[in-house]
């Protein structure tokens, strides 16, 4: 018995590749991003201001066809997490605003409201809805690749922070993949079940043609 353990350890030692994990990877942002990843730029030039970023401070540019300001720190604008497996992103909602049905591919998320009342709710793939109001303090999970969305629930402005499981969680907004591009609008009548103004309409609003 201690001769198979003793081979089983020196099997895991043999197969171990400690040797090439490292702390971190800090996102060489000039060259190209790949399914895993982008290559680091050397450990030797990192300083502090590669863990740290500030930009969530403040809202970004408010998107004024849903009424709300996305400021995401993914990779791209905080380069620390590259490899990381987590990122975060920030809401700001006015009264009247909107988070259209989309989906993360890469991630789930967890969403936390800081100010204000936010509706957030998904669509499982069996077509199952959860839909909850949620107040300051309060927490929902969204599982990863649902589509699922968030409206303001109150009169003020509602702010809430996305955590996700991944550093580039990805995104597809619905409503833009079926409007926003040059689709032809025969099919995409047939695949909505809408009229032919009714998405010459919505292509016209989102920037789609076809």
């Amino acid at each position: 018995m201690l001769r198979l353990i003793f081979v089983c350890f020196t099997l895991l030692a043999l197969t171990r590749t400690d040797g090439l994990v490292q702390d971190f990877c800090i996102a060489d942002l000039t060259g190209p991003e790949t399914p895993s990843g982008y290559t680091c730029k050397p450990s030797a030039n990192a300083t502090v201001s590669d863990f740290v970023y500030t930009g969530l401070r403040t809202p970004g540019p408010k998107i004024e066809i849903i009424k709300a300001a996305v400021s995401p720190a993914f990779t791209a604008q905080f380069p620390g997490l590259n490899g990381q497996g987590v990122s975060l992103l920030r809401l700001d909602l006015d009264p009247a605003g909107v988070i259209p049905l989309h989906t993360h591919p890469g991630a789930a998320e967890l969403l936390l409201v800081t100010k204000g009342v936010v509706v957030s709710g998904f669509i499982s793939t069996a077509n199952q809805v959860f839909v909850a109001t949620l107040h300051k303090g309060d927490i929902t999970v969204i599982p990863r690749g649902v589509l699922h969305f968030q409206i303001n629930g109150g009169g003020s402005t509602a702010v809430a922070f996305a955590s996700f499981s991944s550093e580039n969680p990805g995104l597809q907004i619905t409503d833009f993949a079926l409007f926003a591009n040059s689709l032809p609008s025969e099919i995409v009548e047939k695949v909505t079940f809408l009229d032919d103004a009714q998405v010459k309409k919505l292509k016209a609003a989102l920037g789609g043609s076809g």
